[in-house]
């Protein structure tokens, strides 16, 4: 580890500047053109502004500790990241539903989208994506704060709920109990109605035409590559702190652990770029030459 940390410092340091390019790109976009101002894009710049705040929650302490010679980090700090963490996952999930529910809204009720969807309800759902996930981890995250540490070590590369509550030296079956039905009502739900909601696009899609049914397509295939992306990274993590997993590899282990933490936020920007066009079309307009002279001279006036 010692003999490679710089490799892994600059490696993640180049993560982590691309993640901030990439979702700082396509919040400017979306700000910027007025023809984006619909609710699927600005749910789509909640979820990058939701995206920068987890790597930064994530990485810059990591950068720290691949630094460090002690690799020691205070509990304060630690606890701060566990929260931030943790709060920042149950709202892309939220955000995924939600974008979910609007793609399901604009399919299969494309006369009532306007008026189902209006501003109002959009801002609502984004509120409520925060709070729902804010209040929701603030219980486990408080009973989690009594339990007494008898050790120090955390066996991960960064602190989270479940491996911090593993350095008791207390009962915590409580805890571990609230900790499961936080996860089950946090994620499972969301997935569910996800599904759902493409089970009706899917059968509205079967009945329309074939022109329908690739415009259905291209606007439902970004939302569908994200969430089974994050879910595979998140489900993983899930499963190795609650099971035994000791005999899938040690390496594998450690990089799924940051696999839905670093790789989502860094390719879903990408990804809604290339597979949207209204959003790729305007990332090109942005950096053409003539657009940026044209924008240095109305400064200049």
């Amino acid at each position: 580890m010692e003999d490679l940390k710089y490799l892994y410092f600059a490696t993640f340091l180049l993560l982590y500047l691309i993640t901030i390019l990439l979702n700082f790109i396509l919040i400017v976009v979306i700000c910027v053109d007025r023809a984006l101002h619909e609710p699927m894009y600005i749910f789509l710049c909640n979820m990058a502004f939701n995206g920068l705040f987890e790597s930064s929650t994530l990485l810059p302490p990591l950068l720290s500790n691949l630094l460090s010679h002690s690799h020691e980090v205070s509990f304060a700090c630690c606890q701060a990241q566990v929260f931030s963490l943790h709060v920042s996952t149950a709202a892309e999930y939220t955000i995924l539903t939600v974008m979910g529910y609007d793609r399901y809204v604009a399919i299969c009720h494309p006369l009532q989208y306007h008026s189902i969807m209006s501003f109002s309800k959009v801002y609502a759902l984004i509120a409520f994506s925060r709070v729902y996930s804010l209040v929701g981890f603030s219980i486990l995250f408080a009973m989690s704060l009594q339990v007494r540490y008898c050790r120090k070590i955390v066996d991960e590369l960064y602190c989270m709920n479940h491996s911090l509550v593993k350095l008791s030296c207390t009962d915590t079956s409580t805890v571990n109990i609230v900790g499961l039905v936080f996860t089950a009502v946090f994620i499972f739900p969301q997935v569910i109605l996800i599904l759902y909601s493409y089970a009706h696009i899917l059968r509205v899609c079967l009945r329309s035409s074939k022109e329908s049914r690739m415009k259905a397509l291209k606007t439902c295939t970004p939302h569908l590559l994200t969430m089974m992306n994050y879910s595979f990274g998140c489900l993983f993590q899930l499963s190795q702190s609650r099971f035994n997993m000791s005999h899938v590899n040690y390496r594998f282990r450690r990089f799924m652990s940051l696999y839905y933490l670093i790789i989502p936020p860094l390719i879903h920007p990408a990804i809604y770029g290339i597979c949207i066009q209204a959003i790729r079309v305007q990332v090109f307009k942005l950096f053409t030459w003539k657009n940026v002279i044209t924008n240095v001279i109305e400064l200049k006036s």
